[in-house]
C-alpha cells in the first residue's frame, strides 16, 4: 500500500514538473503573441481613425460654402481636431486636392485645379511643427508658396497637371475633392523573433484617402 501511495505521488510530482518545463517553453512564444496583439490592436483602431478622417475631410471641402483657398486650413483643422488619441500635430499630415475633368478632342482628363497641405500658420499647427511631409500619391507639388502656408502653386492652362485618378470617368468641368490623410505610427514594440516566431512590422506611415 505505501509503495502504491508513493509511486501516485511520485507520478504527480513528474507531471506538474513536465508542466513547469512545458509553460517555461511556450511562456515566451505567449509573450510574442501578447506584444504582437497589443501594435496590431493599435494599428486597426489608428487605421479606422484615419479613414474617418478622410471621409470627414472630403465631405466638409465638397460642401463648403467658402472657396478652398480662404478654408483649406479651417476644414483641415477641423479634422485633426477629432483624432485623438492620433497626435496628428507631430505625426500626422492632410492633403486636399481639388480636380477636374477636363475634354479636348473628344478626350477627358483629370486636372489638378489646386493643392493643400496642413501647414496652419495661424495656429502653428501641421508642417511647420511636425516636419512630416510624406509625398502626395495623388498629386506630388513641386512648388509650395511661401507667402501663404500649405498653398502649391499648381500650374494652370495648357500646363495644368494631369492625374490617373478617376482619368475618363468625369465628364468636362465636373469637380472632385480627395483628401489624403498619413500617420506615422510607431510601434510600442520594435519587431523581433523567437523560435521561428516573429512579431509583424507594421507602418510607419498609414494612409487613408476618400474622393467626394
Amino acid at each position: 500500500m505505501r509503495a502504491t501511495c508513493l509511486s501516485r505521488r511520485h507520478a504527480r510530482g513528474s507531471q506538474r514538473g513536465i508542466a513547469a518545463v512545458e509553460f517555461a517553453l511556450l511562456l515566451p512564444i505567449l509573450l510574442v503573441l501578447f506584444i504582437a496583439l497589443v501594435d496590431v490592436a493599435r494599428a486597426l483602431q489608428a487605421n479606422m481613425i484615419l479613414i474617418n478622417l478622410s471621409r470627414e475631410g472630403a465631405n466638409l471641402a465638397s460642401r463648403g460654402k467658402l472657396q478652398l483657398s480662404e478654408n483649406a486650413q479651417t476644414i483641415i483643422g477641423q479634422v485633426a481636431a477629432s483624432a485623438p488619441p492620433l497626435d496628428m500635430n507631430k505625426l500626422g499630415m492632410i492633403y486636399v486636392t481639388r480636380i477636374m475633368g477636363s475634354t479636348t478632342n473628344g478626350v477627358t482628363k483629370s486636372i489638378v485645379l489646386e493643392q493643400y497641405r496642413w501647414d496652419d500658420s495661424v495656429n502653428n499647427r501641421g508642417f511647420r511643427v511636425s516636419g512630416y511631409g510624406p509625398a502626395s500619391k495623388v498629386w506630388t507639388c513641386a512648388n509650395w508658396a511661401s507667402g501663404t502656408a500649405g498653398t502649391c502653386l499648381v500650374p494652370s492652362g495648357n500646363n495644368a497637371p494631369s492625374v490617373s485618378l478617376m482619368s475618363g470617368q468625369l465628364i468636362d468641368g465636373e469637380v472632385i475633392y480627395v483628401v489624403e490623410v498619413f500617420y506615422k505610427f510607431n510601434m510600442l514594440f520594435q519587431s523581433f523573433s523567437f523560435a521561428g516566431f516573429s512579431t509583424p512590422v507594421l507602418g510607419p506611415d498609414f494612409y487613408s484617402m476618400t474622393v467626394f
